[in-house]
């Protein structure tokens, strides 16, 4: 028993001896931390632009500088917050720079003007490279274009859609320099596919938007689909063939007089669908030597009908003296 209560007491003894020596060991670490920190640094940082107050008809070009070599030189203190970010020193637009010969133009003699303001205090600017930055800019053009739906959509037999499709907005507007707006002639949308369709479509669609568009602003970044769907039918009515550009004096004996037109049409305007709607004809100078028919053609059809089709495709005729 003494034995036992020896040894627990030895590793007592032991493992708070090795506990004060990690705490003299952590307080030595923090004043050697402390120490360096406080000392001053010289050191060369890369500083990305943060431009403000660029006049809102003007966009600066992405080939312009973007990046600054600054030297400080300040505390340790001061260090930490540079290297626990991306360091960014900001231009104003309307008091840093010089608009001539159609870009702007920065040099480091204004930066010590606003050292302070820029890095705060204890924090002396030794040097920046390069001393000059050129910002190249555009003119903003606003230009509108239609947007162009990309979709295979399949409907579940003897439905259709009621009217045509509908895309909200139609056509999007794109702000940005005149050399990258104007060369955009139209957007398209990511490829819609549904099958099997009964039922109304309303459906959110991305646009594919043009690629590296950084300085490109869009009005919209996707369109709304919809559509009404309804039940169709098919329907049949018999319509009379006229006929147009007979010369005078010739007289003609034609046959058949009435073809049978077919159509699509939802059930609820099937019965509004009437033969006069219709309109068939042949027009005789399309007739060629020795030839002893005519082409019918609908010429008019109601806008509420789809997938109108003739049953003759030929109209006998006779000379008759």
């Amino acid at each position: 028993m003494i034995k036992k209560l020896k040894s627990e007491l030895s590793k007592s003894i032991k493992s708070r001896r090795i506990h004060v020596f990690l705490m003299f060991l952590l307080f030595a670490f923090t004043i050697l931390i402390f120490t360096k920190l406080s000392k001053e640094y010289t050191n060369t940082l890369v500083f990305g632009i943060n431009k403000i107050n660029v006049p809102p008809e003007n966009i600066i070009l992405n080939d312009s500088n973007s990046s600054l070599k600054i030297t400080l030189k300040t505390h340790g203190f001061k260090w930490l917050k540079y290297y626990f970010s991306n360091p960014k020193i900001t231009i104003d637009f309307n008091k840093e720079v010089d608009n001539k010969k159609g870009q702007y133009i920065w040099s480091k003699s204004r930066a010590y003007l606003y050292e302070s303001s820029q890095f705060g205090d204890k924090v002396k600017l030794l040097n920046i490279e390069p001393d000059t930055l050129l910002f190249k800019y555009d003119v903003n053009l606003v230009k509108k274009v239609p947007v162009e739906l990309n979709s295979s959509i399949k409907f579940t037999q003897g439905f259709d859609m009621d009217d045509d499709y509908k895309l909200t907005p139609d056509s999007i507007e794109v702000i940005g320099p005149h050399a990258l707006a104007s060369k955009i002639t139209h957007i398209k949308t990511e490829e819609f596919v549904l099958n099997d369709v009964k039922t109304n479509i309303s459906e959110k669609i991305k646009l594919i938007l043009p690629q590296d568009n950084n300085n490109l602003i869009f009005s919209n970044q996707s369109v709304l689909l919809s559509a009404n769907v309804k039940k169709f039918t098919e329907g049949t009515l018999k319509i009379p063939v006229t006929l147009v550009n007979v010369p005078e004096g010739l007289s003609l004996k034609y046959f058949p007089r009435m073809v049978n037109v077919t159509y699509y049409t939802s059930l609820d305007r099937f019965n509004s669908v009437k033969s006069n709607d219709f309109i068939v004809s042949c027009d005789y100078s399309m007739v060629q030597d020795n030839q002893s028919f005519l082409i019918p053609q609908i010429k008019k059809s109601p806008k509420r009908v789809k997938h109108v089709k003739l049953s003759q495709k030929r109209i006998e005729f006779i000379i008759l003296k």
